[in-house]
Parts: C-alpha cells; sequence; structure tokens
C-alpha cells in the first residue's frame, strides 16, 4: 500500500472541509492500494509526515495568507522532519474568499525549505463552491492517488 497524507485546515462545516471531501473521493475513485490518512492540521504531527510517501493540503485563505493551523503544522514538524522527507510530492488546493494565491505562494515557499516536490497545479476555488470547483478536487485526489499507486511520483 502507498501512503497518502491530506492535511487541512479551517473549521468544520466550511467550503476547505467540503473541498477536502472531495479531494478524497478523487483518491478513492483512483486506486484501491493507497492507504489515504486525513486529519486536521491541528491533529497531524511529525509522524504523520515521515509516514507519508506523498502529501495533500487544503487550507481555506486567510488575509492572503495560508490557514493558522496549516501553518501551525508547519512550524511544529519541520525541523524534527528535516533530511527525512526531501523530494516529498505534494500538491494544494485552496478556498478562497480573494484571490488565493498569497495562500498558495506562502506554502509554496515553505515547501522549498522543505524540498518537497509540487506535482500539480494548486486548486483555488474562490468565493461560493460550485460543482466544478468540487470536481478539480476530485481530479486532483485522483491524479496524487493514480501518480502514487503507478510510481510515477
Amino acid at each position: 500500500m502507498k501512503r497518502l497524507l491530506l492535511i487541512y485546515g479551517g473549521h468544520a462545516g466550511g467550503r476547505t472541509e467540503v473541498m477536502t471531501r472531495a479531494v478524497c473521493e478523487g483518491v478513492a475513485r483512483a486506486a484501491e492500494e493507497i492507504e489515504l490518512r486525513s486529519k486536521s492540521a491541528l491533529a497531524a504531527d511529525a509522524q504523520d509526515l515521515v509516514w507519508a510517501q506523498a502529501l495533500l493540503i487544503g487550507t481555506p485563505e486567510h488575509f492572503g495568507y495560508m490557514s493558522g493551523a496549516v501553518k501551525d503544522f508547519m512550524d511544529r514538524t519541520y525541523y524534527p522532519v528535516e533530511g527525512k522527507v526531501d523530494g516529498l510530492p505534494y500538491a494544494v488546493f485552496v478556498s478562497a474568499g480573494n484571490d488565493g494565491r498569497g495562500a498558495v505562494s506562502s506554502i509554496e515557499r515553505i515547501a522549498l525549505g522543505y524540498k518537497w516536490k509540487r506535482i500539480a497545479e494548486p486548486v483555488i476555488a474562490r468565493g461560493d463552491l460550485h460543482e466544478e470547483d468540487l470536481e478539480r478536487c476530485r481530479e486532483l485526489g485522483e491524479t496524487m492517488a493514480a501518480g502514487l499507486a503507478l510510481g510515477i511520483f
């Protein structure tokens, strides 16, 4: 089994939670040989990150930045996993009230420090969620799972 970690910020019942469910649906439809560990960024830790063979990050946009929960996860895990997760494939999805680019760029800057490898363009849903936003989330989950299962990432 290949191991995929999905961490997410945001509050219960929010748009990021809906997007997270769609990403998980995409993972499920792609590959049965994927073990998905989906956790709130506040509950996830360095052991989860070392366990993972790929990472999906979901966040709302807060003041043009990632959520505090996702930033907290990165702050807590960076030094404990330093040198242990180099090259980890990752992808991002953002629920944005504005344009989402600030949240994405802040995650990407930190991902450079971790030496992770982005495998897909970020999915950014601006404003209210529509079915096409959720389908893009499903496609992101499916892409990550299929690529991991086939050894592409």
